[in-house]
């Protein structure tokens, strides 16, 4: 049993995220040491609120490593600009209006526009299709969340997105899919090719989830944070406070 890649447990959320950005800050001034530009994937919901503000701090990052970084948006719900439940107004918020970066290197999902995962697809490939050998092209970095129910991006449990193997962006719906949808997602073959996967999951409501995985205890489509499995070459590490950690689960790894 127990989570597969690295484990970190914090007594706190705020613990555990202070913990995230600080390792993502490192691994993304890694990459720029290697190469420019970097990009970057953050998901909406709770752990953007969280990871926004910290990631926001300039004792994280300085102004000339956010003057080469790209911003993409993992998922987004399908709403106007000005609903708060917007993904990208979470990020905007808490991190974008807040450090400088380009807002030519900001990319919003365009999630009104029927044709948008097509789009947003397309910009992503422009964006990377720079990068030579051609294995380069993929995400440096990507961090998730994960829900009660195991979903993670806008992956959910029994969607018709959790079997997709060519696209890298797609809208999503279904039954499980929560309100407000459909949504606009990265996909697996999308998210398991990022060199660095951080997922991040905190809260009471999570213990049963995790506990599954740590457990082995479902396929992707029950529970789809399985389905993150990053190529060999990669990193992929999970981010918990006490709350979320089943206690009858034993921790490969643990800093206080």
């Amino acid at each position: 049993m127990g989570l597969p890649g690295e484990l970190v447990i914090y007594p706190t959320a705020g613990e555990a995220t202070a913990r995230l950005a600080r390792d993502l800050a490192a691994y993304l001034r890694e990459r720029l040491a290697m190469t420019v530009p970097v990009h970057l994937a953050l998901s909406g919901g709770s752990s953007a609120v969280l990871l926004g503000t910290a990631l926001a701090d300039p004792t994280i990052l300085p102004a000339s490593d956010w003057a080469n970084l790209h911003l993409w948006m993992v998922d987004e719900r399908c709403v106007p600009p000005q609903d708060p439940q917007l993904n990208f107004a979470l990020l905007r918020d808490t991190l974008i209006n807040r450090v400088p970066i380009a807002p030519t290197h900001v990319h919003p999902m365009p999630v009104l526009d029927p044709d948008g995962a097509v789009k947003y697809e397309a910009e992503l490939q422009r964006a990377l299709a720079v990068r030579t050998p051609a294995g380069e092209r993929r995400l440096d970095a990507v961090v998730l969340g994960m829900g009660p129910d195991g979903h993670t991006a806008s992956l959910f449990p029994e969607s018709p997105a959790l079997d997709e193997r060519q696209r890298l962006i797609v809208f999503n719906d279904g039954d499980k899919v929560t309100k407000p949808r459909p949504r606009m997602t990265m996909t697996y073959p999308l998210l398991n090719r990022a060199r660095f996967i951080a997922l991040l999951v905190t809260g009471a409501s999570k213990q049963q989830a995790l506990r599954a995985v740590a457990a082995k205890a479902g396929d992707f489509h029950a529970l789809p944070v399985a389905g993150i499995a990053p190529s060999a070459d990669a990193r992929l590490c999970w981010y918990v406070d006490r709350a979320a950690w089943p206690h009858d689960t034993g921790a490969t790894s643990m800093s206080d």
